[in-house]
């Protein structure tokens, strides 16, 4: 992985929270807050001037505002819904650009995991733990937030070396 322990352990206090939220908010009401994405564009603002060079931080930034015009292309195109969108590009940031490709595999386990384990849920006994959560009467729609939140998570989660401590 090619974020640093260092980086990995200033994000993760700060954003795990916020991915929590997320995960929280889009299963429960289908939607990502718009106090989220500010917050995770504060958190980054704020720390990442600590463990990021200013090369770094700068292309950081570019990051973010590439992955909010994607994410504005793809909402147009009907692919995503905005919070998602708003929550990949508050989130693109805290992700190294040389761990691009690792990043799309640990996405793509995720969203496979949290689609699957949604719907068995939705089916499932465990439905009634919460009844009124709007993601169990969506038809085919899906709480991307479970999948986006879940990988920023686990991304800084295995940047952090934590990953190994839990495996053990």
């Amino acid at each position: 992985m090619a974020i640093s322990l260092t980086q990995a352990w200033w994000f993760l206090p700060f954003v795990l929270p916020i991915c929590f939220y997320v995960i929280y908010t889009d299963i429960s009401e289908m939607r990502i807050t718009n106090q989220a994405v500010i917050a995770m564009g504060v958190v980054f603002l704020v720390i990442g001037l600590i463990p990021l060079t200013w090369p770094e931080y700068g292309m950081r930034l570019v990051q973010l505002i590439g992955v909010l015009v994607l994410g504005i292309v793809l909402n147009a195109a009907g692919v995503m819904g905005a919070g998602d969108a708003k929550f990949a590009a508050a989130a693109a940031p805290f992700i190294a650009p040389a761990d691009l490709r690792f990043i799309i595999v640990i996405f793509t386990a995720n969203l496979l995991a949290a689609y699957v384990t949604h719907r068995l849920a939705k089916h499932s006994p465990l439905r009634r733990i919460a009844p009124d959560w709007k993601s169990w009467n969506t038809g085919k729609k899906f709480p991307m937030g479970l999948a986006l939140g879940g990988t920023l998570a686990t991304y800084l989660i295995m940047g952090a070396g934590l990953w190994a401590w839990i495996a053990d």
